[in-house]
């Protein structure tokens, strides 16, 4: 069942495009990337599904229901999760209150509490006092990840999911996102991690001047090659 998807989406800022209709499909269970280079829209699609910016054109269907340029409350309500790009989590309150502020039972489903948050990731129960201002940049980022999961989505987005981390934080990071995965959790990834990338994603989407230039997954369902991936990506 197709959870997300984008029809020939466009968006921009000001009188300037960035999004020359964009087309994409996220299945329940899937794993996919949007990948290219910096300034090429992938941030701006996220903005675009999340309901942060406007579409000019297009659609943005959330499970099968036409949710473009509904606020974000809405599309939070909808199933979506959000990791944003900067992590953006609040400095003066505690990691407990960061988590809670977020928490949501939707439908009466709650795989996602505050205890089961906890054992995801055992360093912020160690740091449940402490104030976002006094965490690793590491720790901030397990925050905006428990704090999306909070709300119990059916799909999560992570703009930029390990940028400016060290390299046992990015390896925690990607092996948490691993047993999201095995659990059937649906998820968009944007990361200038490619090794990664190839390692955990079923389909990769390429952006390029802001439009989709390729699809690549494997035609056995494997896994796709990183060196493929920067073939495709011109690195």
């Amino acid at each position: 069942m197709t959870l997300l998807s984008l029809h020939e989406v466009k968006a921009g800022y000001g009188s300037a495009q960035v999004l020359h209709g964009i087309s994409l499909e996220i299945a329940e269970g899937e794993v996919v990337t949007l990948l290219g280079r910096n300034g090429m829209g992938k941030t701006t699609t996220v903005r675009a599904i999340m309901g942060l910016i406007k579409p000019w054109g297009g659609k943005v269907m959330i499970d099968g229901k036409d949710m473009t340029g509904r606020p974000p409350y809405e599309i939070g309500r909808a199933g979506v999760g959000l990791v944003p790009e900067g992590r953006q989590v609040f400095p003066t309150l505690t990691v407990e209150e960061n988590l809670l502020a977020a928490a949501k039972t939707p439908h009466g489903r709650a795989r996602w509490t505050l205890p089961e948050v906890f054992k995801f990731f055992p360093r912020l129960k160690e740091r449940r006092k402490n104030l976002g201002a006094q965490l690793s940049g590491g720790e901030q980022q397990m925050v905006a990840i428990g704090r999306a999961l909070m709300t119990n989505p059916r799909l999560l987005l992570l703009d930029e999911a390990t940028e400016g981390l060290a390299p046992l934080i990015r390896e925690e990071i990607w092996s948490r996102l691993g047993v999201l995965k095995a659990e059937g959790e649906a998820i968009l990834l944007i990361d200038k991690n490619v090794g990664a990338l190839a390692a955990l994603a079923d389909r990769h989407y390429v952006i390029e001047k802001g439009e989709i230039v390729s699809t690549v997954a494997d035609a056995h369902g494997g896994p796709v090659p990183a060196a493929e991936l920067e073939r495709y990506l011109h690195l």
